[in-house]
């Protein structure tokens, strides 16, 4: 082959897949490294997209290619109202559903994309170095030393004449002089930081699984394996006999925590002298939920397909009232967290503890679907999934600091004369977003609590202060933080 013809040669659709690459970590070097977490994600995100776009083998249409680019922005959105780790997580699994897209390995039923995310993400981390295996393993670009040395011979007399041409032109030209004794080399010795070096790394095994994504494969069982499986009979332990007593037990057990939660937290009726309606809500809130997920794993145990809850329309209708109690009692817990809140105010850990509550009686409530309508596990996967990054996407948006420095302000003892004093301690560890709530709790405190408002005063100051000098540059914007910034400069804060 002439050398003309080498050097001719179209670039392949791999090249441009490496060209790609390397812009897509440059970018985030740019954009990412050594910044605070802002905008420089979500516009990440987004060339990442375009990236994912065109570089496929096929190039796409134009409906699709704005589609799943529309998708990419819905749902990296969050990562515009501040940097959060749910922002990023949706963002993540809308770049793995464009990647999957395009290299159609989408299943056809969406209940199988749980599964098909799950066997992508597991190989994210070894594509890099599959790729890089494959490409010195051909026999066209097998790795040896002998061709490294014929590589490098190659180039040794070419940068020898230019270093040469380099010298005698800055000798015969002054501005060639100035321009290299310009040069800063301790500026280029700062990529060879190791922190930078692993975050490219990381960086191009996660950009590349996106541009050429693979699934794991799937192990195939064995004749053998099915063989010995274990079919569980009449009088076993998970069969109709021994799920029959065991579902007549367990509702007997949750009938009787329902009615207390019925007589005590609904009904208001007196606890006994040593005992108030916060330590009872305290001690039951957590655990009841960790009864409940327990319950909802032998629910679909005994409602298997093929398993006694099919045979047994006494079993179905146990399993039915029970599903309905696992409910209450998460009501009942979401109760219980909101009396003990009144007590003793409200957290993030709190907060945090609501929303699961509730989603773990949404996972209840998918579960009694699924049996009803006789339904699969992985419709019920990935109706739960579904429900959980709606829960999440939602959340992304609320600024939860604020809402519960708000709640606190207008439920403590110095401003609504109930509830407990205010947490400033804690509300200070909640960051800056919480200073619009004390400026209302500064201004509603009665005067004589002077000791009070000077402790929140102190603490508003260094908020702010702290928010002011605060490291500022384009890529780490968020709405989040420019609304603040707002809100600090309007003539209704509290003068400084």
């Amino acid at each position: 082959m002439d050398t003309a013809d080498i050097l001719t040669e179209p670039m392949t659709r791999g090249s441009g897949r490496t060209v790609t690459l390397l812009a897509l970590v440059a970018l985030a070097d740019f954009l990412i490294f050594g910044q605070e977490l802002g905008i420089n994600l979500f516009l990440f995100a987004l060339a990442v997209c375009a990236g994912i776009l065109f570089s496929a083998r096929r190039g796409p249409q134009f409906s699709m290619a704005a589609f799943l680019f529309g998708l990419l922005v819905l749902s990296s959105a969050p990562l515009v109202e501040a940097a959060s780790l749910t922002g990023l997580v949706l963002c993540f699994c809308a770049l793995m559903s464009v990647a999957l897209v395009r290299a159609r390995l989408m299943p056809r039923r969406l209940t199988g994309l749980p599964l098909v995310s799950l066997r992508f993400a597991l190989v994210i981390p070894l594509r890099l170095a599959e790729s890089i295996g494959k490409y010195f393993t051909t026999p066209a670009k097998r790795f040896s030393f002998a061709v490294v040395r014929q590589g490098v011979g190659l180039w040794i007399m070419p940068l020898v004449l230019a270093a040469i041409f380099v010298s005698l032109f800055a000798a015969a030209n002054p501005l060639i002089e100035i321009a290299l004794r310009s040069i800063n080399f301790a500026v280029l010795l700062q990529f060879l930081d190791l922190w930078r070096i692993g975050f490219w790394t990381m960086t191009a095994m996660v950009v590349w699984a996106m541009l050429r994504p693979r699934l794991k494969r799937r192990v195939a069982r064995s004749q053998a394996g099915r063989s010995f499986m274990i079919v569980p009979t009449r009088y076993a332990p998970l069969g109709q006999a021994s799920l029959l007593r065991s579902l007549i037990l367990f509702n007997a057990i949750f009938a009787v925590q329902t009615l207390l939660d019925l007589v005590y937290l609904w009904g208001g009726a007196d606890l006994p002298e040593h005992m108030s309606h916060a330590e009872y809500a305290h001690r039951g809130a957590y655990p009841l939920i960790a009864t409940a997920l327990l319950a909802a794993g032998f629910v679909l145990v005994a409602m298997r397909r093929g398993g006694p809850g099919d045979h047994s329309a006494l079993i179905r209708g146990l399993v039915h009232a029970w599903i309905g109690q696992n409910v209450l009692l998460c009501l009942s817990s979401m109760l219980r967290l909101g009396l003990y809140v009144e007590v003793y105010s409200l957290t993030e850990l709190r907060v945090a503890a609501g929303l699961w509550m509730g989603l773990v009686a949404i996972g209840l409530v998918l579960i009694l679907l699924r049996i009803l309508f006789n339904r699969s596990n992985a419709w019920l996967i990935a109706t739960n999934l579904a429900s959980l990054l709606i829960a999440l996407y939602i959340s992304s948006f609320i600024d939860f600091p604020a809402f519960i420095a708000r709640f606190n302000v207008a439920h403590s003892q110095e401003v609504s004369q109930e509830g407990p004093p205010l947490d400033l301690a804690y509300l200070s560890s909640l960051g800056p977003s919480v200073i619009p709530a004390l400026d209302r709790y500064i201004q509603m405190l009665p005067d004589h609590l002077i000791d009070k408002k000077s402790e929140a005063m102190t603490v508003r100051y260094r908020l702010s202060r702290n928010f002011e000098i605060r490291r500022r540059d384009w890529r780490n914007w968020t709405f989040r933080s420019a609304r603040l910034e707002s809100y600090l400069l309007s003539s209704a804060t509290i003068a400084r």
